[in-house]
C-alpha cells in the first residue's frame, strides 16, 4: 500500500481491533516493510493515539486507553450500529445520556455517507418502539436543533400547546434541556420579543431558516436554570400546612417542620399537585390535620368517601 494517508487510516482500523498485532503481521496485511509499520505507529502516537509496543518474540503493537479521546475510525456497520443505539437513547429519553447522544449523533451524521444514512433512516422507520407513558420525541427533531444551535441559525416550526392551540413560530434556538422525561427547547421568540421554553414533542414542520441568530444573553443564570422557572410559573402550586402527631418530620417527607408541644410539629410544603401532596400525608402512618388550602382538605375528603365505599363493597362480598 504506496499512499501514506490510506496506510495509516488502514493501520488505525487494525489497531483498533481489541488485540495485540505482531510487526510482521501488520507489514504483511498493509503489504510494507516492518520499519514503515514503525514509522507508520510514530506518527499515530504524534496523532494522539496511544500506541502501546512490546518487545521479544510474543511482542507487537495494540492500541490502549490514553488521556484524552483520539477520533475513531469506523467502518461501515459499526457507524450504522452507533447511529441507530444513538438514536433509540435520544428518542427514549435514557436518563444521563440523553444530551450526549444528540450531540453524538450530530456529528455522526454530519459526516456519514449518503448511502449509509440510507440504512440507518430505513432502520429508523422499520422499527416501532414499545409506546410508553411520555410522549416520544423525533430524534432527527432533536439533532436538527442542536444543529441550529452551534450554527447560531434560526428555526420555523409549528407549536402546539397544552390546551391544542396551534401557531407558528419563529425562533432563535439557544440550548435544549432535559427535565424529568421531556425534552425541552430554550429559545427568543422573534415575534413575541421575549424568550419561551417549548416541548420538543410538541414541535411540527421543524426547519432551519438558514437565518443567522442574534447574539442574546440568557435571562437566567443557565438554560436548565430558566426551564425551571418557567415549568414552576407556569404550573398551579399548592402550598400546605398540617399538624403531623410526630415529633420531627421524616426526611424523605421534605418541605419545612416547626416543633410543637405534644410531641407534635407543624409541616409546610408546596407541590403543582393536589394528589401528590395528599399522597405523602396518608402514608405518614400518624394523625394529620390539614389546616390548608382548601383544595387539599376537599381532595381528602373525596379520597376518605372512595375509601369508606371500598371497604364497605368487601364486608358485603
Amino acid at each position: 500500500m504506496s499512499d501514506p494517508s490510506a496506510r495509516l487510516l488502514a493501520l488505525l482500523s487494525l489497531l483498533q481491533t481489541p488485540r495485540e498485532w505482531p510487526g510482521t503481521e501488520l507489514a504483511r496485511r498493509l503489504e510494507v516493510s516492518p520499519r514503515t509499520v514503525r514509522r507508520d505507529v510514530e506518527r499515530l502516537r504524534d496523532l494522539g493515539y496511544p500506541v502501546h509496543a512490546t518487545m521479544g518474540a510474543e511482542g507487537g503493537y495494540r492500541l490502549t486507553a490514553g488521556a484524552a479521546m483520539p477520533p475513531l475510525l469506523l467502518d461501515d456497520e459499526e457507524a450504522v450500529a452507533i447511529a441507530v443505539g444513538l438514536r433509540a437513547a435520544a428518542g427514549q429519553a435514557v436518563v444521563g445520556i440523553e444530551e450526549a447522544s444528540v450531540r453524538a449523533l450530530t456529528k455522526l451524521e454530519q459526516v456519514l455517507p449518503a448511502r449509509l444514512r440510507y440504512r440507518v433512516g430505513a432502520l429508523g422507520a422499520a422499527t416501532v418502539p414499545l409506546p410508553g407513558d411520555q410522549p416520544t420525541v423525533e430524534p432527527g427533531s432533536l439533532t436538527l436543533l442542536a444543529a441550529a444551535i452551534a450554527n447560531h441559525e434560526r428555526v420555523r416550526f409549528t407549536y402546539r400547546t397544552g390546551d391544542g392551540v396551534e401557531s407558528r413560530r419563529l425562533v432563535e434556538p439557544f440550548r435544549l434541556v432535559t427535565a424529568g422525561r421531556r425534552w425541552y427547547l430554550v429559545g427568543f421568540d422573534t415575534d413575541r420579543d421575549d424568550w419561551r421554553i417549548y416541548r420538543v414533542d410538541r414541535l411540527a414542520s421543524l426547519l432551519a431558516t438558514g437565518a443567522r441568530a442574534t447574539s442574546r444573553e440568557l435571562p437566567e443564570k443557565d438554560p436548565a436554570a430558566f426551564v425551571t422557572s418557567k415549568l414552576y410559573s407556569l404550573a398551579p402550586t399548592y402550598r400546605a400546612v398540617a399538624t403531623l402527631h410526630l415529633p420531627a418530620v421524616p426526611a424523605h417527607l421534605g418541605g419545612e417542620s416547626t416543633p410543637l408541644d405534644g410531641g407534635r410539629c407543624r409541616w409546610e410544603s408546596a407541590s403543582d399537585t393536589l394528589e401528590w401532596l395528599a399522597f405523602r400525608l396518608l402514608t405518614l402512618g400518624c394523625e394529620v390535620e390539614v389546616h390548608e388550602p382548601p383544595e387539599l382538605v376537599a381532595h381528602l375528603r373525596a379520597v376518605a368517601d372512595r375509601a369508606h365505599r371500598a371497604a364497605v363493597g368487601k364486608r358485603v362480598t
